[in-house]
């Protein structure tokens, strides 16, 4: 069973979003027709894999759902608080009823368990998390204490991540594909957007460290404002976003005065690899 950190949760709601079911939630547990239930509005994560979904939905096929789905009444029906993956492969296995505890919850609670569920099991991206903590400070007026309080993380958390909402699109993408995490993008905030990108791009290539992202940051936020503000060629940026886009990873040009250079792919697991020389070859 996995342990649930303690997020400002009352006893009841954090055994709900454990990964074994106590004998007390069980209990608490009826079958729902599936049809009857609607996704989560405030779902904070926005990517949900494949090869996950499809080995739960195979589990679920073999075993059945072990843990029930959060859900809170709404309408003739009802709205999902936690456990969409599970809600979704149970669909893919064709089931038509699924095991779940109801709660009446407000909105700001919702998105909270939401929040809590895909942290507790890493589920969430860097962005994704700074977006949902922003989303609690926008639509329900709470400040990046109350945020950290109800979240069970500390404040410089909180404002780390929604620090990072402030990078480029381009370095946001690169974050949310788990190409860079917070420690190693944190250090771009604040440089001019094509400094941070030329920087996030070599980050992938070499594998920086996030120390030494730190530190690259600190060199090109003392160049002359003149040298920051110069952007790098055109035709070298149109290369790369070209190549970034036909291979569907960040790709480095650097071009040298003598005309010779060198091209940086960069990949985070082989099947990328795999994927780029499939594209070459043909």
């Amino acid at each position: 069973m996995a342990v649930v950190k303690n997020r400002g949760l009352g006893r009841g709601l954090s055994a709900l979003l454990a990964d074994t079911p106590t004998p007390e939630v069980m209990r608490q547990a009826s079958l729902i027709p599936i049809s009857k239930i609607k996704p989560n509005r405030y779902q904070p994560r926005t990517h949900f894999s494949n090869d996950e979904l499809s080995s739960l939905t195979e589990s679920i096929r073999k075993e059945g759902v072990l843990m029930p789905v959060l859900l809170r009444p709404q309408g003739d029906g009802y709205e999902l608080i936690a456990g969409e993956r599970r809600w979704r492969a149970s669909q893919a296995a064709g089931l038509k009823e699924i095991p779940a505890v109801i709660r009446d919850v407000d909105d700001l609670q919702a998105l909270e368990l939401a929040i809590v569920e895909n942290e507790q099991r890493d589920d969430l991206t860097s962005i994704e998390s700074g977006r949902a903590y922003r989303r609690m400070m926008d639509e329900f007026g709470c400040t990046q204490q109350q945020v950290a309080e109800k979240i069970g993380v500390s404040r410089v958390q909180v404002s780390n991540l929604i620090r990072l909402l402030q990078l480029s699109p381009v370095i946001k993408e690169m974050i949310e594909n788990r190409q860079l995490s917070m420690g190693q993008a944190r250090p771009l905030v604040g440089l001019p957007s094509h400094v941070a990108e030329q920087l996030a791009s070599h980050c992938i290539a070499q594998g920086l460290s996030a120390r030494q992202m730190e530190r690259e940051a600190k060199k090109a936020s003392k160049e002359p404002v003149d040298k920051l503000k110069k952007a790098p060629d055109a035709d070298v940026i149109a290369l790369q976003d070209e190549l970034t886009r036909k291979l569907g990873l960040p790709v480095e040009v650097t071009c040298k005065p003598n005309g010779s250079g060198d091209l940086r792919i960069a990949y985070t697991r082989p099947a990328e690899l795999d994927g780029v020389l499939r594209k070459l070859r043909s």
